[in-house]
């Protein structure tokens, strides 16, 4: 079924009218009379329509996006090279993210400002709003970047379970860090990731020193692209999100 985000949704009963780049994509789709879409306002709630024959939307009922998850993860990641930050940043979407942050770090070999990240970050929102559609989420996952390391782990620590994983940790792992079946689920969790090089010792002293609960991913070393990706998909699964 299409989904297409919208700046407002319509009453029960009227028919809506898509515009810009929702109408170009329903072309694209060739709609039919008959066939159903949703719309959705990007803060969580539906609106399932069907196609009239003008091509309008008849709206109906309004209900909360079914696929939207209650728990809220940020996933902060350390600029990566090339074009790797668009494949985390798509799939981390799809896995329920609500936002993604972007930030630099010692050993990132890339490191966009001014107008570069300015284009950056405008292709990557474009990347989560098509992933949003496609995943039937009920937000569009802002996706955002901040100036410096430091600013990352004040605003990253402050959920209620922040996580930085650490190639070099060996004590704690995500089965230790998690709470039981018993206890309350988090509300809100933060996962940070380093970036082709690691974090330096210096900065996970700093993680540590924020608050930040510094995490290991197993055994192996993942690549910059993969750790976000594992650590959301656990952590998801964790809290029954998946």
């Amino acid at each position: 079924m299409a989904r297409f985000f919208v700046d407002a949704l319509p009453a029960e009963g009227a028919v809506y009218t898509l515009s810009g780049e929702n109408a170009e994509h329903a072309r694209v789709l060739r709609l039919r009379p008959g066939e159903e879409v949703t719309l959705c306002d990007g803060k969580g709630t539906d609106c399932p329509c069907t196609v009239q024959p003008g091509g309008g939307l008849l709206a109906g009922a309004h209900a909360a996006c079914p696929a939207e998850p209650a728990l809220r993860v940020s996933v902060w990641i350390a600029f990566p090279k090339g074009d790797k930050a668009e494949h985390v940043i798509q799939k981390a979407v799809e896995l329920g993210a609500a936002e993604l942050v972007l930030f630099p770090s010692r050993c990132c070999v890339s490191r966009p400002e001014g107008k570069a990240l300015k284009n950056k970050l405008e292709r990557w929102q474009k990347i989560a709003r098509s992933a949003a559609e496609q995943s039937r989420r009920g937000i569009i996952p802002p996706v955002r970047a901040v100036e410096s390391y430091a600013e990352a782990l004040t605003q990253a620590a402050g959920a209620e379970l922040p996580i930085l994983f650490y190639e070099n940790e060996e004590k704690l792992g995500l089965r230790e860090l998690l709470p039981p079946d018993a206890a309350p689920a988090p509300k809100g969790v933060s996962l940070m990731t380093g970036p082709e090089g690691g974090f330096t010792e210096e900065e996970i002293a700093r993680a540590k020193a924020a608050g930040m609960r510094i995490c290991t991913l197993g055994p192996r070393i993942l690549r910059c692209e993969t750790a976000p990706l594992a650590g959301l998909t656990a952590v998801m699964y964790a809290l029954a999100e998946l």
